[in-house]
């Protein structure tokens, strides 16, 4: 089908809660998508920090074809060795003590599976975020995203256990603690407010809070989290090792899979019968995941991270144009903020056959795959600079 005819059924079958652009693909190769009329475009989005390893890796792509071949779901009522191998895996990469995993479908799913850990383990039910976070779109992980623009209309569903403060700030996070807080959740960079980062400081006041209170730090590490910021976990970069960690996006390579970890103690309070999934950790959706690690430990994707991020935010400082409010970033999560011309660069890109997001207003956000190469990372900064340029 052609992009018209795509757009007419979808119109007549589909909701219409997303503001989609027009274009619809039809198959990935490495760094690079193909529209329907066999356009190809950079993907700096990358499913909007999903595709990891990038599109139809031949490892990732043999390894999920023998999984389907051989044994897709059987439910969480049996043991699943996809399961205990990727657990191993996790546990072998995670910081601290962070030695028990906990599969889900989403980074939403993860979000409320640890908040209902913390409130388990600790008896509480307080649960402390920042502002300008994002957390998903289920109740409990909505009312815990400090946007009022994505809770509202949903308030009387979410209750009053919430609260929050600026990102960053250590003398209103010690304010908003308290006896009664089960979780303080965090996000190491915030990436939908336009990737915003705090300092090592703020952090270690975060774990030092949680650790003289009795609450739990939770690290949503759903963007952050399998090296897209040069390290494994964001949270590394700080030094600081959380009570719960949340993944997702990354972790499936495309295909969806989230998951949380904790120590052996804490996890320990969910017992049987509190929380469960019908769909989470499939034999499929483990063995996927297991791959995309694979592929990362042995190509040094997460060292590429980190290279190329340092070179893109160097070669993007070299620019030194008035319409760059301020560069950010970790690794290959990137932030451009812009005076005005987010929205007509992304539609310049867009014409050129590149694809960047743009969030919170005048954010141009870069996440590309972590297999990003000197071809894609000069392709983007000519167009950039040619741009930028232009408008002068």
């Amino acid at each position: 089908m052609n992009l018209s005819e795509i757009k007419a059924k979808g119109s007549k079958s589909l909701f219409q809660n997303y503001g989609r652009m027009d274009l619809c693909f039809q198959r990935g190769e490495g760094a690079y998508l193909y529209d329907s009329e066999g356009k190809r475009y950079l993907d700096l989005v990358a499913g909007i920090a999903v595709n990891s390893i990038g599109h139809s890796h031949p490892k990732w792509v043999k390894a999920i074809s023998a999984q389907a071949g051989k044994l897709c779901h059987v439910s969480n009522l049996y043991h699943i060795e996809e399961q205990a191998l990727l657990g191993e895996t996790l546990a072998r990469l995670a910081p601290g003590d962070l030695s028990r995993s906990l599969f889900v479908n989403s980074g939403a799913e993860a979000n409320e599976a640890a908040l209902k850990l913390a409130v388990l383990h600790t008896g509480r039910t307080g649960v402390v975020s920042a502002l300008d976070s994002f957390h998903g779109r289920t109740t409990a992980s909505l009312g815990a995203t400090g946007q009022e623009v994505y809770r509202r209309g949903f308030e009387p569903l979410m209750g009053d256990v919430y609260s929050y403060f600026p990102f960053g700030d250590e003398e209103a996070l010690k304010k908003a603690m308290t006896r009664d807080t089960a979780a303080l959740l965090l996000e190491p960079v915030q990436g939908e407010s336009g990737v915003r980062l705090a300092t090592e400081s703020f952090f270690r006041c975060a774990r030092d809070l949680c650790d003289d209170l009795g609450a739990l730090l939770v690290m949503d590490e759903v963007q952050t989290g399998i090296g897209r910021t040069g390290e494994w976990f964001g949270s590394t970069h700080f030094n600081v090792v959380p009570d719960i960690m949340s993944l997702a996006k990354g972790l499936g390579g495309g295909f969806p899979i989230g998951a949380i970890l904790s120590t052996d103690e804490i996890s320990a309070s969910l017992v049987p019968g509190t929380h469960g999934t019908t769909f989470g950790g499939s034999p499929l959706a483990c063995a996927s995941a297991s791959a995309v690690l694979g592929i990362i430990e042995e190509e040094d994707l997460v060292g590429n991270s980190r290279r190329r991020g340092e070179e893109l935010l160097t070669g993007l400082k070299a620019i030194e144009h008035p319409e760059i409010k301020e560069l950010r970033g970790l690794g290959l999560m990137i932030g451009i903020e812009m005076e005005s011309l987010a929205k007509p660069f992304q539609a310049h890109a867009l014409e050129q056959g590149v694809l960047v997001n743009v969030c919170h207003g005048n954010v141009v956000r870069l996440v590309p795959p972590l297999t990003l190469g000197d071809e894609e990372l000069d392709q983007f900064l000519n167009l950039f600079t040619d741009y930028l340029d232009a408008k002068l």
